[in-house]
């Protein structure tokens, strides 16, 4: 078997164990995980799904990725987590990060039930996320205070 083969059976592998989380949790966090599954896959055709940090006690993590990760999606009772692993390296004019704002590298969007997503402005986050993995660089954006 190839690398390519192998790549491709791991990327079914994940998209299955991706599908199969949103089908388990079978209520609003199944469905607003679905969703942005299809928003980031409308904003980059070119996605790659990952399935990462399987554990004895979890079952592992959906990642996004595209040149490297863009966003991890988990789910907790309350709410759907993504979490973008250069997200302080990225501009937010939408301000869509509304957790992990403290940290050095990461920035993460809380999804709760009665939350609504912009689209476009999400959209232009995976843009932006995918765009500084290309470049190969993260340097944290200086807020202004």
């Amino acid at each position: 078997m190839s690398n390519s083969d192998k790549h491709q059976n791991q990327d079914l592998l994940a998209s299955d164990l991706i599908s199969k989380r949103i089908a388990d949790l079978a209520d609003w966090r199944g469905a607003t995980l679905s969703r942005v599954r299809k928003l980031i896959h409308l904003a980059d055709p070119d996605v790659v799904e990952e399935w990462k940090w399987v554990t004895p006690t979890k079952p592992g993590t959906p990642v996004w990725s595209h040149a490297g990760i863009i966003c991890t999606g988990e789910t907790y009772k309350d709410k759907v987590k993504l979490t973008f692993a250069k997200g302080a390296a990225l501009k937010d004019p939408a301000s869509l990060f509304n957790a992990s704002l403290d940290g050095n590298a990461r920035r993460a969007i809380d999804i709760f039930v009665t939350s609504a997503i912009d689209e476009a402005a999400f959209a232009a986050l995976i843009g932006h996320a995918i765009a500084l993995n290309l470049a190969g660089k993260a340097k944290p954006v200086r807020k202004n205070k």
